[in-house]
C-alpha cells in the first residue's frame, strides 16, 4: 500500500500560518515580518508572497485560521429554545474569547479596509444573522434583520474591542453586559419565548396589524393584503 505524501504547498502554508500565529500572539502584529515569519517557519520570502500575495494576504489568512477556531468552539454552545438567550450566550462567548486572544482578535476585527470587511468579518456576520433570523423566526425582533445584524455585531466588536484596550486592572466587564442589554432590547420585544408562528397565523397576525402603519401607500397596501390572503390560505409546509 503506497504512502500518501503531504502536498509541500499546503504543508509550507500551514507553517506559515502557524508561524505567523506565534508571532502575531507573543509580540503583536509588527512582528508579523515576511522575514521574521519565513524565519520561523523555515520558508523562504519568496514562498510566503507565493502563496499569500503579500504580508496583507498572510494576515487575512492568519485571521481567517483563528475565527475558523473561534467558530469550532463556539459550536460546542448548543442551541436552546430560546434565539434571544443564545444571541445573549454568543456575544458573552465573543467578549471572551476577545479578551483571551487579544492580538488575534484585534487583527480579525480592528482594521476592516473602507467598503470590504475582511474575510473573518464577513464570515462573523453570515453566522450572527442566522442567530438574528432565528429571533425573526420567533416573532421576537423589533427592527429588520440586516439592520439588527449590523448592530449586534458592530456594538459587540466595539465593546470587545475597547475591553482589550483597557488594562486588565482597570475593566469593568458591567459595560459589555450592559451594551449587550441595551442592544437586545433595542432588536428584540419583551414577549416570552415561544414555538415560531406558522406562516398562515403570522399572515393573518399582520393583516390585524396594517391598519396601524401609515407606511405604506393605498397601492402598497392592497398588493401586501392580496399576498397576505394568499398566505394565509395556502396549507403550511411541514416544519
Amino acid at each position: 500500500m503506497e504512502t500518501e505524501h503531504p502536498d509541500p504547498a499546503e504543508s509550507n502554508r500551514r507553517r506559515i500560518i502557524a508561524a505567523a500565529t506565534r508571532l502575531l500572539t507573543e509580540n503583536g502584529r509588527e512582528a508579523v515580518s515576511t522575514r521574521a515569519v519565513g524565519a520561523a517557519a523555515g520558508v523562504q520570502a519568496p514562498t510566503i508572497y507565493r502563496l499569500f500575495g503579500d504580508k496583507q494576504g498572510l494576515l487575512d489568512a492568519v485571521a481567517a485560521h483563528g475565527f475558523a477556531s473561534h467558530i469550532g468552539e463556539k459550536a460546542a454552545l448548543e442551541l436552546t429554545g430560546d434565539p434571544v438567550e443564545d444571541l445573549r450566550r454568543g456575544w458573552d462567548f465573543n467578549t471572551e474569547y476577545g479578551l483571551a486572544n487579544p492580538a488575534l482578535y484585534t487583527l480579525m476585527y480592528a482594521q476592516p479596509s473602507p467598503g470590504a470587511p475582511s474575510p473573518a468579518s464577513a464570515a462573523a456576520l453570515e453566522i450572527l444573522a442566522a442567530h438574528i433570523h432565528r429571533i425573526a423566526e420567533a416573532g421576537r425582533l423589533r427592527i429588520d434583520e440586516r439592520r439588527a445584524t449590523h448592530l449586534v455585531h458592530a456594538v459587540g466588536g466595539g465593546t470587545t474591542l475597547s475591553l482589550i484596550a483597557t488594562p486588565e486592572d482597570r475593566r469593568d466587564m458591567s459595560v459589555s453586559h450592559l451594551a449587550r442589554e441595551a442592544v437586545i432590547a433595542a432588536i428584540t420585544t419583551g414577549a416570552p419565548a415561544s414555538p415560531p408562528p406558522r406562516p398562515a397565523a403570522a399572515a393573518v397576525a399582520l393583516q390585524a396589524l396594517l391598519p396601524r402603519t401609515g407606511a405604506l401607500t393605498a397601492g402598497e397596501r392592497a398588493l401586501l393584503t392580496e399576498l397576505l390572503d394568499r398566505i394565509s390560505a395556502a396549507p403550511d409546509e411541514p416544519a
